[in-house]
């Protein structure tokens, strides 16, 4: 009888070993930031972790919280967003958030104060930007976004779609009208609820409302088949956006092999590659889906 005991708690404790997690992933509640939630939780599970589903978690502000509180474990974020929000203390330059590589260096180093380390970033800069009709962008010329500020300026009809977050942070919209010399009034913006550029884009495509110009992401791949053009910014007034994911070290400490199976697959991510992700979720797939799809055409899950 000893045996059997003696077995079975053998038996209890080789799984309990062999149990991994439960890890918490999260993400932002725009398409991307899902996509890549669905990918890396994925990724785990064929790698036999246990994970907690909590994608779309909320806006930077709350997704970011609930990885320093410990209520998730990690999640994809992006260098300028860290550079020019996280560290207000550490007053970054201008120039080094228009830095990929020094960029995504100094974000790690910040973090690594706060207990957060960042992963391999994907080669790709999903930075912010406003995309306008093709047919309003032909006959207005508007190609950049000195273009754009000189057809407000000149008191032309506009209307931008984007999210509060757009519209409230530094790096984002104030940081194009600062730059270029624009400034749009509040009866001008049509405010939609989180950072799903989706919306806002079709907002632009429609018109509704009279929206003719929407937030937009340099990834995004639903602008070209909803009739858009995303404006170039020139004059470089938002920074690098690189996705990385961002892990809790006593996590990482604990399961150093999240970095072996998580760096490969954002080594992948590139801009093109990022914008069909995207793309097919805006055209009504799944993120889950998107993701799976992607994962077993590049090997990394079967």
């Amino acid at each position: 009888m000893k045996s059997v005991f003696a077995l079975l708690i053998a038996l209890g404790m080789g799984l309990a070993l062999a149990q991994k997690g439960p890890i918490t992933v999260g993400s932002k509640i725009d398409t991307e930031g899902e996509v890549l939630c669905q990918m890396v939780k994925l990724r785990l599970e064929a790698a036999g972790f246990r994970v907690n589903d909590r994608c779309r978690t909320g806006t930077t502000n709350i997704v970011r919280k609930a990885l320093t509180s410990g209520e998730i474990d990690l999640y994809p974020e992006y260098t300028g967003t860290a550079l020019t929000q996280f560290f207000p203390e550490a007053q970054v330059e201008a120039a080094l958030t228009r830095d990929a590589k020094r960029g995504f260096e100094k974000a790690k180093e910040l973090d690594a104060k706060n207990g957060i380390v960042w992963l391999n970033p994907a080669p790709a800069n999903n930075t912010w930007a406003i995309a306008v009709p093709k047919a309003l962008a032909e006959k207005e010329g508007l190609k950049t976004m000195a273009d754009f500020a000189r057809y407000v300026n000149a008191g032309k009809p506009v209307k931008l779609a984007a999210s509060q977050e757009f519209v409230d942070r530094d790096d984002a919209l104030k940081a194009f009208e600062r730059v270029y010399g624009f400034k749009l009034k509040p009866e001008q913006l049509l405010i939609l609820p989180g950072g799903d550029t989706t919306q806002t884009e079709t907002a632009a495509a429609r018109g509704t409302n009279g929206v003719n110009a929407a937030m937009a992401y340099g990834t995004d791949g639903a602008i070209a088949t909803l009739g858009l053009v995303a404006l170039t910014d020139p004059r470089g007034a938002v920074a690098v956006y690189q996705p990385a994911i961002t892990v809790r070290k006593a996590v990482l400490d604990r399961y150093p092999e999240l970095a072996t199976l998580i760096n490969p697959l954002f080594a992948t991510l590139t801009e093109d590659v990022l914008a069909d992700l995207n793309g097919q979720v805006a055209l009504g797939k799944k993120a889950a889906d998107v993701a799976a799809e992607y994962l077993k055409q590049k090997g990394l899950i079967k």
